[in-house]
């Protein structure tokens, strides 16, 4: 983190989230309770939600990295229409689980460095049966993250990604940061 930044608040990744994306994707940050959740558009609220849980910075980073994976298909479904089994998960479930978390946790490791944050990835299974090798699942979503450099990252992730670092290592304005951001936008065929 740059020196001139102020340490990572909620109200800073929130901001610049919402700066990047709002106008474009009708779709806003919102901090929530116990569980995360990505909820579209409805009759109450006219545009989408990525909750993140109980406040907490590294969630907003790893539910936005989950957003900027899902088509525009998927952003059209409560949770992107996909599973969540909690606590709890035997090792088949798990291993399911670990699969699918890959690629999020692979960005949302290189949010986390954009940020100046130290990473940890989640096994997320506390009270299962399954016994986790996390330092084998680390290696998996450390080497997705390294493929992303090489390959590039999917489009709002880029985005993202490239305001974060403006934000909070080149010690930028947020205007500015969020300039850039959108630019990065518009250099490429939305998807």
């Amino acid at each position: 983190m740059s020196n001139r930044q102020p340490q990572w608040t909620l109200e800073e990744v929130t901001a610049l989230f919402d700066g990047v994306f709002f106008e474009r994707y009708q779709t806003r940050l919102v901090r929530g309770g116990d569980e995360p959740l990505y909820r579209p558009a409805d009759d109450q609220t006219p545009y989408h939600q990525i909750i993140f849980a109980h406040g907490f910075f590294a969630s907003a980073l790893h539910e936005i990295s989950h957003w900027c994976i899902a088509g525009a298909e998927r952003r059209r479904q409560e949770d992107y229409g996909y599973w969540y089994l909690p606590d709890g998960r035997n090792a088949e479930q798990q291993r399911a689980f670990e699969q699918s978390e890959i690629a999020p946790q692979a960005l949302e490791s290189l949010f986390a460095e954009a940020c100046g944050r130290e990473f940890h990835v989640s096994v997320d299974n506390l009270g299962g049966d399954a016994a986790v090798d996390r330092d084998a699942f680390q290696k998996r979503v450390m080497a997705r993250a390294k493929r992303y450099e090489r390959e590039g990252l999917p489009l709002r992730a880029n985005a993202f990604r490239h305001v974060l670092r403006a934000y909070y290592q080149q010690g930028l304005a947020r205007e500015v940061a969020l300039a850039q951001g959108l630019e990065k936008l518009k250099r490429k065929q939305l998807c």
